[in-house]
């Protein structure tokens, strides 16, 4: 596994991808000829074996320098794993297993991402023995309905200083607010829509990738 890069992080969502009508193993395939360097598969509707068969595909697809990552389901990357996948890891809520057990379970090689945006939180996830953060919502997103009350790029920026490891941004973030994360300390920019609903997904992502790059 290389060392992960999170620059553009992809977090895919099905019925975005079909509403485009699209697969997510088609979407991923664009996304990844624009420039995205890691990919969360993230499937709430379906059943494991159905997600354990989306991983899969996905896996089958990805060059070795994209990074992988299961949302959520601790069984279907350690299925996916067995089956001989090459997914990087995992990516949990602060509602899922806590991440120290987490850690146990998926070892101490497999990345492990933790949503955390307080302080408090950001601290524990360290001491859990997470790879990277994620913190948001950065805008407010229809993505999740559930989400916190946004932070804003600014608000983020200062959550990320807290974190001794990689802080991914999420949450409604377009190509305006790519520059503006990466100068406040954001290691990466993670987004839904932009490459999911976008007429031109491979468009979508180079663009976002290059107001990353943008000094």
């Amino acid at each position: 596994m290389s060392t992960p890069n999170y620059s553009l992080y992809l977090v895919t969502d099905q019925s975005m991808c079909e509403a485009r009508g699209r697969s997510v193993t088609e979407v991923v395939s664009l996304a990844v000829a624009g420039g995205v360097t890691c990919i969360q598969i993230r499937e709430k509707d379906g059943n494991a074996r159905e997600f354990l068969h989306q991983v899969l595909d996905v896996c089958a697809i990805v060059p070795d320098d994209v990074t992988v990552i299961v949302n959520d389901r601790i069984d279907v990357f350690l299925a996916a794993r067995t089956l001989g996948a090459s997914v990087d890891g995992v990516h949990i809520g602060q509602e899922d297993f806590p991440a120290s057990v987490v850690r146990q379970l998926i070892g101490p090689a497999a990345i492990m991402g933790v949503s955390a945006s307080t302080p408090e939180e950001i601290t524990q996830a360290e001491s859990d023995g997470a790879d990277y953060i994620g913190i948001g919502v950065v805008h407010s997103t229809d993505t999740k309905l559930d989400a916190p009350s946004p932070l804003g790029v600014t608000g983020t920026s200062k959550a990320a200083h807290f974190a001794s490891i990689p802080a991914v941004a999420i949450g409604g973030i377009k190509a305006n607010d790519m520059s503006a994360l990466r100068a406040g300390g954001l290691s990466g920019a993670a987004v839904v829509s932009a490459i999911c609903l976008a007429e031109d997904p491979t468009a979508a992502a180079q663009e976002l990738l290059q107001e990353w790059s943008r000094q």
